[in-house]
């Protein structure tokens, strides 16, 4: 009996299991590169998102508080705004009905450029309201729509708002920065 032994297994030659790995690698290292990217506009996204947030609470809670401004129940006769600056504002508003404004009820908003915030105070001392401020505005208008610098002639406040993300976008170096206006009309200074 004869036998006849042939060698037919087949495999990879050893240039092609380079190529394969080099491939693979290749492959693997654009896939990781894609995820860092999506991963860094993920993480910009989410704190543009929180930006927006932020001034847009902060907005509400200074218009809130703004469109009081003057009031007084028992009408007693004090000026519901004491300071309009581009900067700076303070008013007055009567919360307990005392007829006397008591120590928290005037409320000046301060922008901190040193701190890049907004400052509240009321009573005791400036507090930090919003932080990650690039600007903070007022503008006053009386009640033909004209600005005015006089303080009983205010009748419209405008207040504008430029905040920024809390890091810098690592795609372009800089912050990302969004501006928030709302006009104000205190319904209480009807002097």
């Amino acid at each position: 009996m004869i036998f006849s032994h042939t060698n037919n297994e087949q495999g990879f030659t050893l240039i092609e299991l380079i190529v394969g790995l080099v491939l693979t690698v290749i492959i693997l290292g654009i896939a990781i590169k894609l995820l860092i990217f999506q991963r860094k506009t993920f993480n910009v996204q989410e704190q543009v998102n929180e930006m927006h947030q932020y001034i847009r609470s902060s907005m509400d809670a200074m218009s809130k508080e703004a469109r009081m401004a003057g009031y007084n129940p028992t009408d007693a006769g004090f000026n519901g705004i004491s300071v309009a600056q581009t900067g700076t504002l303070t008013f007055r508003i009567d919360f307990d009905g005392s007829g006397t404004i008591g120590g928290t009820e005037t409320i000046t908003y301060a922008y901190d450029q040193a701190n890049s915030q907004i400052d509240r105070t009321a009573g005791a001392g400036a507090q930090s309201f919003a932080e990650n401020i690039k600007n903070l505005s007022f503008s006053y208008y009386d009640s033909d729509g004209a600005t005015t610098a006089t303080l009983s002639d205010i009748r419209k406040i405008k207040i504008t708002i430029t905040g920024r993300t809390k890091n810098i976008d690592p795609t372009y170096g800089d912050y990302k920065y969004a501006t928030l206006t709302s006009f104000v009309t205190p319904k209480n200074l009807d002097y």
